[in-house]
C-alpha cells in the first residue's frame, strides 16, 4: 500500500484515470538497472526517481569530468573528480528519499552481467559503448529481461525497446556490430539537450512497461532530429533465426578493458614510460606533451618505430588511442601499452 506521504508526492499520477494507485504501486515494487551514468542516463534516472520507482541501480566506473557538465545534468562543478555513481546516488536520494538507490562502481562485463541482471525487472542501456549494447542485449535475452536502449550523435538520436514480451531484440535490428569504434560524443560533439530528450523518452518507455500501459516502443525504432524536429518510427520484426545460448566470445573480446593511466600518474613516474601521439599533424602542431608522433591512419605501416617496453598512447579524448592500442597489441604482444585516460 502507498503511505500518506507517497500519496501526496505522487498525487498527479494517482488522479490520472489511466494510471491510479494500482500502477503507482507497481512502480514502487519495481527494480530498474541503468547501465552508464552519462548524458542519457541522467534524465532517465531523475524522472524514474521522481516517478517513484522503488529501486534504482546504476553501474558505471567513470568519474565526473568538466566536459560532462554540458549535458550530464545530475552533476555540478563540485562533483568533478568524483565517481559518477556516488554523485548520482546522493542527488537522486535527495530528490526522492522514498526510493532506494543501489550503485555498482564497476563496468558491465561478461563476468558480472548475468548475475547483476537477475536482480532487476528492467534494464536501461544508456552507455556510449557499442560493446556494452551488445553485451546488454545478450545478457537480457539470457535472463529474460526487457530493456530500453538509445543512441545519440550530434543532433540526432534513436530509441527502441527490446526483448519485451518475447519481442524483437537488438540483434534483430543490428545482428552484428559494423564497428565497435564508432565515433563518440567526445570526438564529434553532441547538442547538450539531445541526451535530455532521448533520456526522458527512455524513462517514459520504462514506466509504460513497468505499469502495463499500452503502446510500448517494441518492434519500432524511433529516430529524432533536433534541428528539424523530424521524427519517424520504423517497424522491424523479430528474427527467429537468432539464437543466443551464452554470452558470445565476440562480446567478451569487445568489452575487454584496455589499461589506462591518468596524466597525474604518468607525471609521477616519467622515467618508466615512452609516449606516442596518434593525433593528426594539425593537432600535434597546436599542442602536445612530447613523445613520438604517428597518426592513427599511419600506424599500421609505421609501427616499427615503436620499441619502448612500456608506452603511453594519447589522443584528444582517449578514443583513437584505444584503437591504436588494439593495433599495437596485435603486433607487439610482449610490450605494454596504456591509454592516457581522457586524452589531452
Amino acid at each position: 500500500m502507498l503511505t500518506s506521504e507517497e500519496k501526496k508526492r505522487y498525487s498527479r499520477h494517482l488522479i490520472l484515470e489511466e494510471f491510479g494507485e494500482e500502477k503507482q504501486q507497481k512502480l514502487k515494487k519495481a527494480r530498474v538497472l541503468v547501465i552508464g551514468a552519462g548524458g542519457l542516463s541522467c534524465p532517465a534516472l531523475q524522472y524514474l526517481a521522481a516517478a517513484g520507482v522503488g529501486t534504482l541501480a546504476i553501474i558505471d566506473n567513470d568519474k565526473v569530468d568538466q566536459s560532462n557538465l554540458q549535458r550530464q545534468i545530475l552533476y555540478t562543478q563540485k562533483d568533478i573528480g568524483s565517481y559518477k555513481v556516488v554523485a548520482a546516488k546522493k542527488r537522486l536520494q535527495a530528490m526522492n528519499p522514498l526510493i532506494d538507490v543501489v550503485i555498482y562502481k564497476e563496468n558491465l562485463t561478461v563476468n558480472n552481467a548475468i548475475e547483476i541482471f537477475e536482480n532487476y525487472d528492467l534494464i536501461i542501456e544508456g552507455s556510449d559503448s557499442f560493446a556494452a549494447k551488445y553485451l546488454t542485449n545478450d545478457a537480457a535475452v539470457l535472463t529474460k529481461k526487457p530493456f530500453v536502449l538509445a543512441s545519440i550523435s550530434k543532433f540526432e538520436g534513436q530509441l527502441s525497446v527490446f526483448n519485451y514480451q518475447d519481442g524483437p531484440t537488438y540483434r534483430c535490428l543490428f545482428p552484428e556490430p559494423a564497428s565497435l569504434e564508432m565515433p563518440t560524443c567526445s570526438q564529434i560533439g553532441v547538442l547538450g539537450v539531445l541526451p535530455g530528450v532521448l533520456g526522458t523518452l527512455m524513462a517514459n518507455e520504462a514506466i509504460k512497461m513497468l505499469t502495463g500501459l499500452e503502446e510500448v516502443l517494441s518492434g519500432k525504432l524511433l529516430t529524432l532530429n533536433l534541428l528539424s524536429l523530424e521524427q519517424q518510427i520504423f517497424p522491424f520484426q523479430k528474427d527467429v533465426s537468432i539464437q543466443i545460448t551464452q554470452l558470445e566470445e565476440l562480446v567478451d573480446s569487445c568489452s575487454t578493458q584496455i589499461a589506462e593511466i591518468s596524466y597525474q600518474e604518468y607525471v609521477q613516474q616519467l622515467e618508466n614510460y615512452a609516449l606516442l601521439d596518434v593525433r593528426t599533424l594539425e593537432e600535434r602542431k597546436k599542442h602536445h606533451i612530447g613523445g613520438k608522433h604517428i597518426p592513427l591512419d599511419q600506424l599500421e605501416k609505421s609501427s616499427e618505430k615503436i620499441s619502448a617496453e612500456k608506452t603511453i598512447v594519447y589522443c584528444a579524448s582517449g578514443v583513437r588511442s584505444k584503437k591504436a592500442i588494439e593495433i599495437l597489441q596485435r603486433k607487439f604482444s610482449n610490450q605494454q601499452f596504456l591509454n592516457l585516460k581522457g586524452g589531452l
